[in-house]
């Protein structure tokens, strides 16, 4: 009678296992689809016609129609603008890992024992907190003030609010690397920049690598900020102000419209394909503190 309960207890609670794993793939299904969902539509909808988007919208193509991507590419002076966000995306980046790691490392490695540091580090942390609508009013003015409603000016903002999540992320994960390794070098008779160049920097490439991520989808993806800086000129359009005021002269071509999306997802893609996997591993051990 005893077994009979036992077994009957281990049935249960097999069964029990069996439907909450089953349960969380049907979520995981769900969210799935969701989230590819307006993928497919982007994907099929530049591939179309007029006609066929007009017959069935849902549809997939009946053919790979191209003439979407070439008008894109030659009438709409599309690589005036791609180029300048490759160029603002990358300054901005470059100049927020150069100087997010200087500043991180010396925070780290004296916070501490120092409270200069400390208090450097808590100033740059409440930055995360302050929305950027809540600034963005006085920030315009400032800028206009100062002449910096460019391109220059961007660059700068970006590094400016880039700068409390990427300290954050790097102070933690330079505090989980051991500051023997340094001692060491230091006794062969490393300079400390030597030391953080050659030894640092290689040991916390899987963060650099995910805040290079993070900071490019961010930047090549801003449309208020670019908005705000950038909307007097054409010339000096991103790609996400291109694709709004493109999106207002071809109102009705859902099909170019589509076509300029999908050529712009392309780059950020290819980025993070190739770094994707250090992003799980930059943000796992920079949470842990040795």
């Amino acid at each position: 009678m005893e077994q009979i309960t036992k077994n009957s207890t281990k049935i249960k609670k097999g069964t029990s296992y069996t439907l909450r794993t089953a349960l969380i793939y049907i979520f995981l299904i769900i969210g799935l689809i969701i989230i590819l969902f307006p993928f497919y539509i982007t994907i099929i909808t530049a591939f179309k016609t007029t006609s066929e988007s007009a017959a069935n919208f849902f549809a997939f193509p009946k053919s790979f129609y191209l003439d979407n991507f070439k008008a894109v590419l030659q009438k709409a002076n599309y690589f005036t603008y791609f180029f300048n966000s490759v160029a603002i995306t990358v300054v901005a980046v470059v100049f927020i890992l150069l100087l997010t790691t200087m500043c991180a490392y010396a925070i780290s490695r004296n916070m501490n024992h120092s409270k200069y540091h400390k208090a450097i580090y808590y100033y740059l942390l409440f930055g995360i907190f302050v929305p950027f609508q809540a600034v963005m009013v006085p920030l315009v003015k400032y800028t206009g003030d100062l002449r910096l409603n460019n391109q220059t000016g961007l660059v700068l903002l970006h590094i400016t609010f880039a700068a409390s999540q990427a300290i954050f992320l790097l102070v933690n994960y330079i505090r989980s690397v051991p500051s023997d390794l340094e001692s060491a070098a230091l006794i062969d008779g490393c300079t400390i920049q030597g030391a953080y160049w050659r030894i640092v920097l290689p040991l916390i490439r899987p963060m650099l690598m995910t805040i290079l991520v993070l900071n490019a989808m961010w930047i090549w993806n801003d449309f208020l900020m670019s908005l705000l800086i950038l909307n007097k000129s054409p010339n000096t359009w991103t790609i996400p102000l291109f694709q709004y005021n493109f999106k207002s002269q071809y109102t009705f071509d859902y099909n170019m419209a589509f076509a300029s999306y999908l050529v712009a997802m392309v780059p950020i893609m290819i980025i993070y394909a190739f770094v994707q996997r250090y992003i799980v591993s930059g943000l796992t051990q920079g949470a842990v503190k040795s």
